[in-house]
């Protein structure tokens, strides 16, 4: 049992003694050394085998993964369309307008730097292209390749008759935007009329994955792992949605200059929640939760009401065993504390043993 795990065994028992009366110190002999007060009332409850998980809760914030910064790519006369925040703007849709022209949204990871055209030398930045017009369906065979030839100028002539827009099988710059899809706009930092500035903060944004960011105190890092489970509790303090442990910073964070100084100030590392059901908190943008993370559990095990500890005079615990009208103390070794059970183990001590309780 870890050191925590000793002291709220301890005052558990501490606190049920408060609750029925008295706690009796067993003397190394399972004989009373001493009784604080009368007897309490008490009860009896069954020795179970069982599965027992001990959590702890960390606390951190609902909201969406990936932030991306979107910058003005051309210049132009002004800004004829912007999207709203919250907007979700999907491959193929315009993420915004300049001079009564929509600029597409295709999916990648790296921004425009050049024009593509026909003879252009081969790049990640044209492989983004094609697998866009592939995923438009616009293209087909072209899926992972570096090169702007023929059939991705017929691809773009084809694409770009659909949107309506003048048929050159060029992609100029500024006429095509980069970035995960789908994207949900969070921020807009241009307004309607404004005139374009090439390099200028446009747009800020996310994917639509829910994610859940804790920022965990380094001595606490090691509960987390990748892929561990864990279960989140919604704003709502109810609803509860089983995660998993997507991410771990491998750089701890000093603690904020806005520490009250009340607090000892801590390094923390980020960790990052993925929801098993995204939907589970459809109705929350950004939003404060707790998220339960399995700091120990066993299987099998036998295990005891709480309450049924007695504090032995010497150190450690014993349970009372009741057998028709007879009693004994048996010493035991409390293990993983979980809700209301305790692990027990040690000689003398069966599933299905009736053991007293303080009565309810």
């Amino acid at each position: 049992m870890n050191r925590r795990s000793f002291l709220w065994s301890a005052a558990t028992v501490t606190a049920a003694a408060g609750a029925g009366g008295a706690v009796v110190l067993l003397s190394d002999r399972g004989t009373p050394a001493a009784t604080a007060a009368a007897a309490p009332a008490t009860g009896t409850a069954r020795v179970v085998r069982t599965d027992l998980v001990t959590t702890e809760p960390l606390f951190g914030t609902l909201g969406f993964a990936g932030e991306v910064r979107v910058s003005g790519v051309t210049d132009g006369h002004s800004y004829t369309w912007l999207p709203a925040p919250g907007a979700v703007v999907a491959a193929g849709q315009p993420l915004y307008e300049v001079d009564g022209r929509a600029v597409p949204l295709l999916p990648g990871d790296r921004p425009v730097w050049r024009p593509f055209a026909a003879g252009m030398t081969p790049g990640p930045d044209v492989t983004q292209l094609n697998n866009g017009l592939v995923a438009l369906g616009f293209a087909h065979g072209l899926t992972g390749s570096p090169r702007f030839g023929t059939a991705s100028a017929a691809a773009v002539r084809r694409w770009q008759h659909a949107l309506g827009v003048p048929v050159t099988g060029r992609v100029e710059l500024g006429e095509v935007v980069f970035a995960h899809v789908p994207l949900r706009v969070t921020t807009v930092s241009a307004d309607v009329g404004a005139r374009p500035e090439p390099g200028a903060p446009l747009v800020v944004a996310t994917s639509t994955d829910r994610v859940v960011t804790l920022p965990v105190p380094v001595d606490q890092a090691f509960l987390l792992h990748v892929s561990d489970a864990v279960t989140v509790t919604l704003p709502d303090a109810r609803t509860t949605t089983p995660g998993t442990v997507s991410a771990v910073s491998p750089v701890a964070v000093a603690p904020s200059q806005d520490t009250p100084s009340d607090r000892p100030p801590v390094s923390t590392v980020d960790v990052s929640v993925t929801l098993a059901d995204p939907g589970a908190a459809a109705a929350y943008t950004t939003a404060p939760v707790s998220v339960s993370v399995t700091t120990a559990s066993v299987r099998g095990v036998l295990a005891v009401p709480i309450t049924a500890l007695v504090a032995r005079a010497g150190g450690g615990f014993a349970v009372t065993v009741v057998d028709g009208p007879r009693r004994r103390q048996v010493p035991v070794t409390a293990g993983v504390f979980a809700d209301t059970l305790v692990q027990v183990s040690g000689g003398g001590l069966a599933e299905g043993d009736v053991v007293e309780v303080p009565a309810s």
